[in-house]
């Protein structure tokens, strides 16, 4: 028997999402793939936009849980021009970081240990 449906043929999550959308609102706390989402990015930068101070999430998580944040705030700051400005810099510079590091480090696959990049 598959749990994952119910007797209508759609899954919670899609019963959920036709019930919002009917009742015309969001939820009122989104995980951080709701986030990403509504700001046209991946899931895997909302940590990022976290450590930036872009994004707060409710209450006080542990480092390693589940992050949530207030539906109403994400949506007002996504109207924020100078807002999305900043993240979209702070991304940037983030993923350009990271790359960097990449490139100065090349890993002898043999071996994996790794040298300095010529």
């Amino acid at each position: 028997m598959d749990h994952s449906h119910s007797e209508g043929g759609l899954t919670m999550k899609e019963e959920q999402n036709q019930f919002l959308r009917l009742w015309g609102q969001v939820p009122a706390r989104l995980n951080a793939e709701q986030v990403a989402y509504v700001l046209n990015c991946q899931p895997h930068d909302v940590p990022i936009l976290v450590a930036a101070r872009l994004l707060k999430p409710l209450g006080s998580p542990p480092s390693n849980s589940v992050k949530f944040f207030a539906a109403l705030e994400v949506l007002e700051l996504a109207k924020d021009r100078t807002w999305l400005a900043k993240v979209t810099t702070a991304l940037n510079q983030h993923w350009q970081k990271k790359n960097a590091s990449k490139k100065c480090l090349e890993v002898i696959p043999s071996t994996g240990h790794s040298f300095p990049a010529r």
